[in-house]
């Protein structure tokens, strides 16, 4: 039996939230329970919105918290850098085999564009790419990129996947009318998210991936993606998202809720405690260690829906 790889990706644009936290401890309870490893990914693909001070914070916080990883981060490993930001010509290899089977095609349209059009939206505001420049001759080709450089997308087949997500359960999803054809390296050069987990989360020998169920509308594309690059999968879990008493999400615009506030006002094992108990895995909200919450995760004492910080609690 294949051992379990986990991993925890941030993306270093700010100080980690308690919902940062929350996933993280979650996938590395998952990674250890299965005497598995576990990777620190820093999905620093914009260089300008994630200055290397924030990585080095969560790297920080984790060790804080207790939640060891095995490679990863500064730390390094066997798979090479583990910064986004130094990967681009490994993307660039997996984008040019990409291109040379024909899939991939020039976009020269904006977001606000798009979002005005009468392009189907989705129930989460998504918008499905309407195929507007999948069909441009190379002439319409060269006279738009005079007047704007254009992101590259990447061309969905007709159909459709399903897959058994660890918590969410079993889903479906329509390519071609819950997705649409999407990009893999935007207008200014950068390789977009989807392209880079994939070819990441594969190299690096992921087995399983823990996650918001914000990024669940992400999934097929990303399992379609694997399989057309060769690649096996991942399981994929996503969690509830982590909501404070009053039902609003948590975002890094919570300061009050970053972990520069809360270390100066729990400890690591109370801090633990508050999102065990929120995720359902003790009974109070008492100081734990995340090793000693081991022998008591499962994913079945996880509910599915939205979580809640307890009222008064922070």
């Amino acid at each position: 039996m294949k051992q379990t790889v986990g991993r925890f990706a941030p993306s270093p644009s700010g100080r980690m939230h308690l919902g940062n936290v929350l996933c993280a401890l979650l996938a590395w309870l998952s990674a250890r329970s299965q005497n598995g490893s576990f990777i620190l990914r820093i999905e620093d693909l914009d260089p300008d919105r994630c200055p290397r001070r924030y990585a080095d914070l969560i790297e920080d916080d984790l060790a804080w918290l207790g939640l060891t990883w095995d490679a990863g981060g500064s730390k390094g490993g066997p798979d090479g850098s583990y910064y986004q930001s130094a990967r681009t010509a490994i993307y660039q290899h997996y984008f040019d085999r990409l291109q040379q089977e024909g899939l991939v095609y020039p976009c020269f349209c904006s977001r606000a564009a798009l979002h005005a059009a009468s392009a189907p939206h989705l129930s989460d505001g998504r918008v499905v790419y309407p195929g507007t420049c999948r069909g441009l001759t190379a002439a319409q080709v060269a006279e738009k990129c005079r007047v704007r450089r254009p992101a590259m997308r990447l061309r969905v087949p007709d159909e459709t996947i399903a897959f058994t997500d660890g918590l969410q359960g079993p889903c479906t999803e329509s390519l071609p009318t819950e997705c649409g054809d999407f990009i893999i390296r935007r207008s200014d050069g950068v390789f977009a998210y989807q392209l880079a987990v994939v070819v990441d989360d594969a190299l690096e020998g992921v087995t399983e991936v823990v996650r918001g169920r914000d990024l669940l509308g992400s999934t097929a594309r990303q399992i379609w993606l694997h399989r057309q690059l060769g690649f096996a999968p991942p399981d994929f879990v996503h969690i509830p998202l982590l909501n404070d008493a009053d039902g609003r999400r948590l975002s890094k615009r919570d300061a009050d809720l970053d972990l520069g506030v809360l270390r100066t006002r729990f400890s690591p094992a109370q801090l633990t405690g508050a999102l065990a108990h929120a995720a359902g895995l003790i009974d109070r909200p008492e100081p734990v260690t995340p090793r000693e919450l081991i022998p008591e995760f499962s994913w079945s004492k996880v509910p599915a829906g939205d979580l809640c910080l307890p009222a008064g609690f922070f």
